[in-house]
């Protein structure tokens, strides 16, 4: 018996479900197949193995029948100390237990963070170039994603806080803000943090500040934080994972910064939505706060120095457009000059120099004259990377 096309599964389903955008870097993945000695900078994930210390430390826990359920969903006492310990000096003032929430990846505590406050058809503002994700996540909680660019002059990215406030309305729920943002850099100031925590604290608009990339920041051992000005009860949630800084992508472990009074309701949230993060993966979350910080900063220097090759080698090449160098984060971002459409600039390149880059377009409408490539690479392969685009381009 055949089914009517009324009753197909595609027209049963949600309508923010069935409209969630499907293109995204794997395209070019896709294109690139057949393709010959393509060096992959399209992705946001280095090159480096997980340190063989926090492997082990996965190891041991496996050893010791670490297989069950971890009894606080939030998060093992073991790593939930160890995060309060870890933020509270990083950020010089005490953030406690009560206040993180550990999560099966950093998308999860987006999701986490959403689903407490996004009614449907509620508004969140999201600063813009913007990981695609985040738009995504808003439109599967059936808000409106309302994108706010920044302004790109005088060669660099800018935050204008008046017409973001300005933006706002009676419908907004949230403002989300990257910091360090992928992809472009940008990094806002502590006066920026401090006058977006006042316009919350007078409107009640929640603040989601998207940090994974904190620690990879080029001026200091971390970038300004919400964490550091903001008060237990704030309407910030900070958004975290160990993916980036760490190198452990694969691992799937991340955390969410929420006003302590919300932790029963979190936890409760998360016996539903996944039943918690696998213990084994929490012990070697421990184990890279604990013992991680060279981790660290071998990343932020790699990071440094594979951004500094790509400006001395590309930079300087009249056809193509940068700004002032990012202040953190795992990329740099420069577009194609003559060319809006930075498809069309990454296919070419991917063509012309075998190197794959994303187009700037996924990260936003204001940004799709623009490429990102992924500077967290051993040396030698960038300056591979950027010679050949730079032969290409003559």
């Amino acid at each position: 018996m055949s089914i009517s096309a009324d009753l197909a599964p595609a027209r049963g389903i949600r309508p923010s479900m069935a409209s969630i955008p499907m293109e995204n870097i794997a395209r070019l993945a896709v294109e690139a197949q057949g393709l010959e000695g393509v060096i992959p900078l399209w992705y946001g994930e280095g090159d480096m193995v997980t340190p063989a210390f926090i492997r082990d430390a996965a190891k041991a826990a496996l050893d010791a029948g670490m297989t069950f359920y971890v009894p606080d969903m939030r998060g093992l006492p073991a790593l939930s100390e160890a995060l309060s310990a870890y933020q509270t000096a990083l950020h010089g003032r005490p953030i406690s237990r009560a206040r993180s929430t550990v999560t099966p990846g950093g998308m999860q505590a987006v999701y986490l963070a959403l689903s407490l406050i996004v009614n449907p058809d509620d508004e969140v503002i999201y600063i813009e170039p913007q990981w695609p994700n985040i738009r995504a996540a808003i439109h599967m909680h059936d808000g409106h994603p309302v994108p706010f660019p920044l302004d790109f002059r005088d060669g660099d990215w800018r935050l204008d806080l008046d017409r973001l406030f300005a933006t706002c309305t009676a419908k907004t729920r949230a403002i989300f803000l990257p910091t360090p943002s992928n992809p472009g850099g940008w990094v806002a100031t502590s006066a920026e943090l401090e006058a977006i925590l006042a316009f919350s604290r007078r409107t009640g608009v929640w603040i989601l500040s998207d940090e994974v990339y904190g620690r990879i920041y080029f001026e200091g051992p971390v970038a300004p934080s919400m964490l550091q000005m903001a008060d237990d009860e704030d309407r910030v949630m900070a958004v975290n994972s160990f993916s980036k800084a760490w190198a452990m992508t694969g691992w799937r472990v991340g955390w969410l910064n929420h006003p302590a009074s919300l932790s029963p309701t979190i936890g409760a949230m998360t016996q539903y939505l996944n039943s918690g993060t696998a213990g084994f993966v929490q012990a070697a979350a421990a184990a890279a706060l604990n013992h991680g910080e060279p981790v660290v900063d071998e990343v932020r220097e790699r990071c440094r120095t594979g951004r500094d090759i790509a400006y001395e080698h590309l930079a300087g090449i009249n056809r193509l457009e940068f700004g002032a160098k990012p202040r953190g984060g795992l990329y740099v971002f420069f577009a194609l000059k003559g060319e809006d459409d930075a498809m069309v600039a990454c296919s070419k390149i991917l063509h012309d120099a075998r190197v794959g880059l994303a187009p700037g377009h996924l990260f936003g409408g204001v940004a799709k004259r623009f490429m990102r490539m992924c500077v967290l690479r051993d040396a030698h392969q960038i300056e591979q990377a950027c010679s050949r685009i730079a032969e290409a381009l003559r």
